[in-house]
């Protein structure tokens, strides 16, 4: 499998422009590109699926063990001529002392060669301990090439070069210079997504033809073929496919996209059909088993949501109902009475008692640990109970009914509160947690069977007297 790592020095040094572009180029110039995102990000992803035309996968050493990276790596790589795989922050960047959820540890784990995005401003010769340092740090780590990036000029490319060839053993594959079209948007939670820009593909196609001019492309696929033979971890035995027996709403829209594809995979895969809604224009809710809404930017898109008023009431008169629900973050923003955003105030769903307030620094990043309390809805999580995922907010959850539930209690992050996540009344569960499904918590197939044994007891308790009998 033909297959390396982007990575860089630091983060922000221009890895993931770099990535993008050589999706876009290779893809364009006829090569299957399969790409991967290191660690929990979906907006990056969904840049680098643009640009490859095939969904990116999240490989996470955090959330997931090796069985599963190894399987998410190779299941979704097959039938790819090159797998990109984007790193975050720096090559050596983890959260362990040891690197064991570094880029580096992934890269070993899965015989990646590393292709090193370099941010070469202001630097001549000293780019050269800084490349044989890297080297250096970690005998089994093989950086197979350079790619020199916001490059000052000619002169500049050429100093470099004359440096890196005679202090090292590692080639330069190519220089990008600095260039305001390689720029994508940017805001407050990083990258804007691509749904929300209107010419995403044209910038996509602009990236990948700056990229591919100056980044040899043949020798960015001679590196990703020099990958070690050998590493061929086995499928996983694929599951019988269930067909599907209930319908799943899913916000699906400008305000709302920050979904795992093989998260989706794994709620068809128990059993649902996935009915997409567009919590900006329809105007009801489809005749639907469960509703799914995920991250996204609905402060960005405040005023349409609350202008939709027809689909907010058809909404909270589903859940209030009773129809089982499922929100993580910016879905749990909107299904609450209001969010309050740079000094506007919209009316949003009010099924969750309680008002989002976004403030101008995270209220929490990173990781979470958390524990399921009695307050679960679904069927318990196997074993201990304790499930990690990862959250990223502006937002906190005000003036919050003080009798609701919650169906976990925080370990390590935030959370609602920094003691409580998913906030649970009447059959909904919303939490600033994102989860991950092949990460050890299940949580789809589970929430799919939470979807079912609802629908059974609605049907049974409508069922006539007379005829369960004859049933």
């Amino acid at each position: 499998m033909h297959r390396l790592l982007v990575s860089a020095a630091h983060k922000s040094s221009g890895k993931t422009t770099v990535t993008l572009g050589l999706c876009a180029a290779l893809a364009e110039a006829g090569s299957v590109v399969q790409p991967f995102k290191k660690g929990p990000d979906y907006i990056d992803p969904m840049w680098l699926a643009r640009a490859a035309g095939r969904p990116c996968f999240n490989l996470d050493p955090y959330l997931m063990d090796d069985a599963a990276l190894e399987h998410c790596f190779v299941d979704n790589a097959r039938g790819a001529h090159i797998a990109i795989v984007e790193g975050n922050k720096g090559l050596y960047d983890g959260l362990a002392l040891d690197g064991s959820n570094s880029n580096a540890a992934l890269a070993t784990r899965l015989g990646l060669p590393v292709l090193l995005v370099i941010d070469a401003r202001g630097m001549t010769r000293g780019i050269a301990p800084l490349i044989l340092g890297y080297q250096a740090f970690d005998k089994a780590i093989r950086i197979g090439g350079v790619v020199l990036n916001r490059v000052g000029g000619g002169r500049h490319e050429a100093k470099l070069r004359a440096v890196i060839e005679h202090y090292t053993d590692v080639p330069v594959l190519g220089a990008v210079a600095e260039d305001e079209r390689l720029a994508v948007m940017e805001r407050h939670l990083g990258l804007m997504p691509c749904a929300e820009v209107d010419d995403a593909a044209a910038r996509v196609h602009e990236i990948g033809r700056l990229v591919g001019a100056q980044v040899d492309l043949g020798r960015v696929r001679a590196l990703a073929a020099s990958a070690a033979t050998g590493f061929d971890a086995p499928a996983a035995a694929p599951a019988a496919p269930r067909g599907a027996d209930l319908r799943i709403a899913i916000a699906r829209d400008r305000a709302f996209g920050f979904y795992y594809p093989d998260d989706l995979a794994a709620l068809e895969a128990a059993g649902a059909e996935l009915v997409p809604i567009d919590t900006l224009n329809d105007t009801r809710l489809p005749a639907v088993d469960g509703l799914f809404i995920g991250g996204g930017f609905p402060e960005a898109c405040m005023a349409e949501l609350e202008a939709n008023a027809a689909l907010r009431a058809a909404l909270r008169t589903a859940i209030v109902g009773g129809l089982p629900t499922y929100a993580e973050c910016g879905g749990l923003m909107f299904l609450s009475r209001s969010i309050t955003w740079q000094g506007r105030t919209a009316q949003m769903v009010g099924a969750i008692p309680g008002d989002a307030v976004m403030h101008t620094r995270p209220q929490g990043r990173g990781y979470v640990h958390l524990q399921e309390t009695a307050a679960m809805p679904w069927a318990p999580l196997a074993g201990s109970g304790e499930l990690r995922g990862h959250e990223f907010h502006h937002s906190s959850l005000e003036n919050v009914d003080p009798t609701v539930t919650y169906a976990y209690r925080v370990k390590r992050g935030h959370g609602i509160d920094g003691r409580h996540d998913g906030i649970g009344v009447h059959k909904l569960l919303a939490s600033y947690a994102h989860l991950r499904s092949d990460a050890g918590t299940h949580w789809a197939p589970r929430f799919v069977a939470y979807v079912r044994s609802q629908r059974a007891l609605r049907e049974a308790a409508t069922t006539p007297p007379s005829l369960a009998l004859q049933v």
